[in-house]
């Protein structure tokens, strides 16, 4: 299982990690990504925000339409902050929601748990990416990828009996000799006991803009 508690383990093992980098160049790329640091830190709080809106409404068919930045001139400090805060308020949102409560993603439609999961994916990996530029290796407790590896990927094959690496290689961060990298991957969202379409047909993401209505 998988509570606002581990979510909180993965936000603070990132933040601990990133905190001392805060006076390192943030403008340089996160890792493999094309994203900078700032900017990959950035995504990270605003989906741990955009999962809390999703549950605190219970959403039933689309995102809820609004985003969040940190400011423009906030120096790293500050962006470390926005992605902490976040964090934080989707635990909290976790532990005040009913677990019969479900939410709208692309890829099915999640109870907290499955939120919960995903944001810990969405916090070690990306934090993964910045520690790469930015710090020494991330090192999660084992325990905590093995729970989100069973949550989040119960339909994937675990090539090796380390789960951070496992976890790793599965969102194409690092390879494993003899276990060719899934071409695509996804969460999933859906409690363990109901059906999921695997290839569902994705409606648009939260940060696609709405045309304006013509004068």
């Amino acid at each position: 299982m998988i509570t606002a508690d581990d979510l909180d383990t993965a936000v603070t093992c990132v933040v601990d990690a990133l905190r001392p980098t805060v006076d390192q160049d943030w403008s340089a790329p996160a890792g493999s990504l094309d994203w900078t640091c700032r900017a990959t830190a950035e995504h990270l709080g605003q989906a741990h925000l955009h999962w809390a809106s999703q549950l605190a409404v219970a959403a039933p068919t689309q995102y809820v339409r609004w985003s969040a930045t940190a400011q423009e001139l906030a120096p790293p400090a500050g962006v470390l902050d926005f992605v902490e805060a976040a964090g934080r308020i989707l635990a909290l949102v976790v532990r005040a929601t009913p677990p019969e409560t479900r939410a709208y993603h692309p890829w099915g439609i999640g109870d907290p748990e499955g939120c919960t999961a995903m944001a810990c994916v969405e916090a070690l990996i990306h934090g993964h990416d910045l520690t790469t530029t930015l710090a020494d290796p991330l090192a999660p407790p084992a325990d905590l990828c093995a729970r989100i590896l069973a949550r989040a990927f119960p339909h994937e094959p675990l090539p090796t009996g380390n789960p951070w690496l496992n976890l790793r290689w599965l969102t194409g961060r690092t390879k494993i000799p003899h276990a060719p990298n899934p071409d695509t991957w996804r969460w999933r969202p859906t409690p363990l006991t109901e059906p999921w379409n695997r290839t569902p047909e994705a409606a648009p993401m939260p940060f696609t803009p709405l045309a304006k209505p013509q004068a």
